[in-house]
């Protein structure tokens, strides 16, 4: 009778700490001092977090994009400075090489058919960087100075392969398509 009981406090046990795990927030990231961030949101789609420091003075905001993903696979965040979705949006994009090294870099996305290769944004970004740990890549970045405010449409987005450092193309699946909304880099 005691080792049905030890066996189900055990099983109670993982369960538990299996659920709280998974339903990390984005205030649950713990950054390296180096890189600190005062504001956050939970993306509602991809599994997918948006930490930000904004700078009112220089009207740029610090950012560090988030979301699980495989090795093998891919992800962006980007600023629509013209409109709502993806087409139009100033991307960052961020993937691990064959040599697990992490590549980041800005792209334009003119269609629904993008190239995904390195290109001048409409807006400044400086100091992209990229990592990969524990089943999550994230990308850093200095984003502006924001010509249209501190309220922008955004989108995020993951794709499962990278082709000789091409990112290839996502999956259409509702959440897929549904990964953009308003952000306000002045909320806190």
């Amino acid at each position: 009778m005691a080792s049905v009981f030890i066996v189900n406090l055990i099983f109670n046990i993982l369960v538990s700490v299996s659920v709280i795990s998974s339903a990390l927030t984005c205030s649950d990231k713990i950054f390296s001092p180096d890189r600190l961030f005062s504001s956050c949101t939970d993306l509602p789609y991809l599994e997918a977090h948006l930490h930000w420091n904004y700078i009112p003075s220089l009207r740029k905001v610090s950012i560090a994009y988030r979301a699980t993903q495989i090795p093998e696979g891919w992800i962006a965040w980007g600023i629509n400075p013209t409109g709502i979705g993806m087409v139009g949006s100033q991307a960052l994009v961020a993937f691990r090489n064959a040599n697990g090294t992490m590549t980041a870099y800005p792209t334009s996305i003119t269609s629904y058919n993008p190239a995904m290769l390195p290109a001048l944004l409409s807006f400044q970004v400086s100091n992209i960087s990229a990592e990969y740990n524990n089943n999550e890549m994230i990308i850093y970045a200095i984003v502006g100075p924001l010509e249209n405010g501190t309220i922008v449409n955004h989108t995020w987005q993951s794709g499962s392969s990278v082709s000789s450092n091409i990112p290839q193309i996502h999956s259409t699946s509702s959440p897929h398509l549904q990964s953009m909304g308003k952000i306000d880099f002045q909320s806190a």
